[in-house]
């Protein structure tokens, strides 16, 4: 490890993110400081934080952590930022790319457990600060809702994947796959001035989903579908066909979180999805606009810099 006594904060991060670590770090100018991980035979984890010489860490940590594949990660949190803590770390920030867990935000069944506040309650007794991007929040409206800590900051994909619609597609038409989209949609469409739509979509299952398109004319137009998230895909798959039926001359796919579980992505080339673009959140063959910039500059919002 490499010690910056100039500067009163340090990046930590785990191995298997070290690319995104080192694109923010040098994004938010902080040094970058890896965690050691060790795992026992019996699935057990031990971590060993980075210290300087005199074994402390500097008042401020930022810890990046995307949480998808979330349910060891959370242990990883609970672990590093406890020990943060006890290693001189004053102020404690997460930086989770993609934030899990918060889509359960109401027991729809007797006795389920609301995930949402479960979670958000463990983040914001580690944390004073949580930076997410795009969190799946349905009916609250502020991250700081979900955890309340001083700083709650949720920045949006959808500006910056507008960006790369308007280099690759100009002109394109946008189409959002249901109605939580709406907002979202619009935000990323006013950035350059782009038609949209948003479809409407009936959800029997995690699976079993059924959408109709708006009123649009699609005929010979470049389509986009945008989403902040694409899990299984069959959504996205069933309205890429709707629109091919509906005369598109193209159809693309733009998303913030690239989960793409099982064959999702297979789903949406049979689909006949041209082109498929995410951010960095989660690293994925798929990332084409990274967020490195955007969370520096909000760190720098919850007082985090060199």
């Amino acid at each position: 490890m490499t010690t910056s006594p100039a500067c009163p904060a340090c990046l930590l991060y785990f191995d298997d993110e070290a690319a995104p670590a080192q694109r923010l770090a040098q994004a938010a100018t902080l040094p970058a400081w890896a965690i050691d991980r060790h795992r026992f035979p019996d699935g057990e984890l031990k971590l060993r934080l980075p210290v300087d010489a005199a074994g402390r860490l500097p008042p401020r940590a930022v810890l990046l952590r995307s949480l998808h594949q979330p349910n060891e990660k959370l242990i990883e949190l609970l672990l590093a930022a406890r020990t943060a803590r006890a290693l001189g770390a004053e102020h404690l920030t997460l930086v989770a790319p993609y934030l899990a867990y918060m889509r359960q935000d109401m027991a729809f069944q007797p006795g389920e457990a609301v995930s949402q506040q479960v979670v958000g309650g463990f983040l914001a007794g580690l944390f004073d600060a949580v930076v997410t991007v795009d969190p799946h929040l349905h009916r609250i409206d502020t991250l700081a809702q979900a955890i309340a800590v001083p700083h709650a900051l949720a920045l949006s994909g959808a500006e910056p994947l507008a960006d790369l619609i308007a280099q690759r597609r100009p002109g394109a038409l946008l189409v959002g796959p249901d109605g939580e989209s709406a907002q979202w949609i619009a935000q990323a469409a006013a950035r350059h001035g782009f038609d949209h739509a948003v479809c409407t979509k009936v959800r029997h299952g995690d699976r079993d989903v059924a959408i109709e398109l708006p009123p649009l004319d699609a005929q010979g137009r470049a389509v986009v579908l945008l989403d902040d998230m694409a899990s299984t895909g069959r959504t996205l798959a069933l309205a890429a066909r709707l629109l091919w039926q509906a005369g598109a001359a193209s159809v693309d796919v733009a998303v913030t979180h690239a989960l793409f579980a099982g064959d999702a992505l297979q789903a949406l080339r049979e689909a006949g999805v041209g082109e498929v673009w995410s951010t960095d959140c989660i690293p994925h063959p798929s990332n084409a606009v990274p967020m490195a910039g955007p969370l520096a500059r909000a760190l720098r919002q919850c007082g985090v810099s060199c």
